[in-house]
């Protein structure tokens, strides 16, 4: 009898059909779905697993070793990025994952428990700290004394972080009798790009943000494009390039270290400044809904980090 022919069913046949690439216009939108500040932070974490020894694809036991190494010099944090960057990058190739791995799961578990999970979180710094700084900026050449002065200012009043600062530009500005309205087109937590806006009072003297960055803006020639850019060794307008969110983190350092050394810069970073708005509108009695308003928060999990700190301050002697 003659041997019966397999005909495959739709689903075989299915499997063995090539699959078309992605057309150009699919990519872009792919790629667009992850914003450019994570792209490269995976990448940067994918080079340091490359650099020691790790391959993609990888196995589960050569990714619980690249932890195990690393557990004594990098916080939790880092290795749950660094987790999350593997991950991504099997995923992207349409390999399996190791991060899935019961093995993984568990060494990061060990690692949780034997190292804890708290974050390092760095200095806040708040109004007096910044007023001490504008001291120091004023002894800059007039340029960047002027640019800096109005950087970290507004950085504080608005509680922004470094990269909704730096992506401000001059039409983001909305003027009114009583200050300036900001609108921040997009940030870490608003990837689509709904936006808010953040109004920035005046305030006394030279500690007046509105002020700084008008006479910023006067001095700069700024007429159009981003509202802070690179300055040159000359003090002069370096192109038309906003400056980057590392750049602000630097600057930060650079004035605390020149108020009280370089310990204490090493507990600063740009994210400071929004800290310590946090932190002095806490001292100040600002509910948690109006301090969200200012900083974009979603919720008061995150404010409670600065708030709690400030009530248990507050706690009177019973003696």
């Amino acid at each position: 009898m003659a041997a019966r022919r397999q005909v495959p069913d739709s689903a075989q046949a299915a499997s063995v059909v090539p699959q078309a690439a992605p057309s150009r216009l699919v990519a872009s939108f792919s790629a667009a779905a992850q914003s450019n500040a994570t792209t490269r932070s995976y990448d940067a974490d994918i080079r340091h697993f490359k650099q020691h020894g790790g391959t993609i694809p990888a196995t589960p036991a050569a990714t619980a070793d690249y932890l195990a190494n690393f557990a004594s010099s990098l916080s939790v944090a880092t290795l749950q990025h660094r987790l999350i960057a593997i991950h991504r990058a099997h995923v992207d190739a349409g390999l399996p994952s190791p991060v899935k791995d019961q093995l993984v799961k568990r060494t990061m578990q060990g690692i949780r428990r034997t190292l804890g999970v708290s974050q390092r979180r760095v200095t806040a710094l708040v109004k007096e700290d910044l007023l001490e700084m504008i001291v120091h900026i004023e002894c800059q050449p007039p340029m960047r004394a002027a640019r800096d002065k109005a950087l970290l200012l507004l950085g504080f009043s608005g509680a922004f972080r470094r990269s909704e600062l730096v992506a401000l530009r001059t039409d983001d500005i909305a003027r009114y009798d009583n200050g300036i309205e900001l609108t921040i087109r997009r940030s870490k937590t608003d990837q689509e790009g709904q936006g808010r806006t953040v109004f920035i009072p005046y305030a006394r003297g030279k500690r007046c943000p509105v002020k700084a960055l008008d006479e910023w803006l006067v001095i700069s020639c700024i007429a159009s494009g981003p509202l802070f850019v690179r300055l040159s060794r000359h003090d002069r307008i370096a192109g038309e390039q906003a400056l980057t969110p590392q750049t602000v983190a630097l600057l930060v350092k650079l004035y605390v270290k020149k108020m009280r050394g370089e310990d204490a810069a090493r507990h600063v970073a740009g994210h400071s400044l929004r800290a310590g708005y946090c932190t002095e509108a806490a001292i100040a009695g600002l509910q948690p809904y109006q301090i969200r308003e200012q900083t974009g928060h979603r919720s008061d999990v995150t404010l409670a980090r600065y708030i709690r700190p400030v009530n248990k301050r507050k706690i009177p002697s019973l003696l």
